[in-house]
């Protein structure tokens, strides 16, 4: 198995060739009414859009990029790009502090950081001690003074895919523990590991290609990446749910047929009630 070069970054093209105009992922946000959609194809170049925007800043194949960005579009489009450059996508818990984004930014030392608009003040609070950090790319409106503008730099890239060399037992992830009985810890997973938790899930669940997955917990946390990752695997569709409320799940799942649901158990005592 050591020399299978499949890896979860393929997986995201092979949907593409395969399934190609059809919608990959939904992202709802109840505050505002607003619903975006992107299908597979565009899911796929766009992915291939910050893979090259990475490498345009010499990441490449075993460096360390830190992610810090709550669930979105974008927090899936920049991870597959991460990993497609073949370097380790860093997920952090958005709950974390300032000091805790230092300790795992010295532990990871990565060389670039992705991040999104709630963390631009705490991540500003400690820049100048994250001494390998070398990049830093905002997702939102209003790009900090130290960092640049996602969707600019994105316009700018190609759509191509990256011509690197992943294989199977590559290191595709540093995935810290929530740190609630010490600090984080590291912990490292393989595009093998990636592909297992695809095909685990898929067995546990039989999702297919109909199914449509409402995606409400954290993506930078395993559970909730993986659980999608079954139907990943097979091309059905995912609502990412930003903000959550019983009534906003009960929407989603009415109005996007959703078929699959990972909750955790506030969650459902409160969406039990409603019913």
């Amino acid at each position: 198995m050591g020399n299978f070069d499949i890896h979860i970054g393929e997986m995201l093209a092979r949907n593409a060739r395969m399934y190609p105009n059809e919608i990959a992922l939904i992202e709802r946000t109840p505050a505002t009414r607003q619903r975006r959609e992107i299908t597979w194809r565009q899911f796929d170049e766009a992915a291939n859009r910050f893979a090259n925007v990475l490498a345009g800043k010499g990441v490449k194949k075993g460096d360390k990029v830190l992610h810090l960005m709550m669930n979105s579009l974008e927090w899936l489009i920049t991870y597959f790009g991460i990993v497609r450059t073949g370097a380790w996508a860093v997920p952090l818990n958005f709950r974390f502090t300032a000091s805790d984004i230092k300790y795992c930014a010295d532990v990871a030392e990565p060389c670039l950081m992705v991040l999104s608009e709630e963390f631009v003040d705490r991540v500003a609070s400690i820049k100048d001690d994250l001494v390998t950090v070398k990049d830093y790319i905002f997702v939102g409106a209003e790009t900090p003074s130290f960092a640049q503008p996602f969707d600019r730099l994105m316009e700018k890239a190609s759509i191509a895919p990256l011509r690197i060399q992943i294989h199977y037992d590559d290191p595709c992830g540093l995935y810290f523990t929530s740190g609630t009985t010490g600090t984080p810890k590291p912990i490292l997973l393989t595009h093998k590991n990636m592909m297992c938790a695809c095909i685990t899930e898929n067995a546990h669940h039989h999702q297919t290609r109909r199914d449509n997955f409402i995606l409400i917990p954290p993506l930078y946390h395993t559970g909730a990446k993986m659980h999608w990752f079954g139907s990943f695997m097979v091309g059905g569709r995912a609502v990412i749910l930003k903000g959550v409320s019983p009534e906003a799940i009960i929407e989603a799942i009415s109005e996007e047929k959703g078929t699959l649901i990972f909750l955790l158990v506030p969650w459902a005592q409160d969406l039990l009630l409603k019913l």
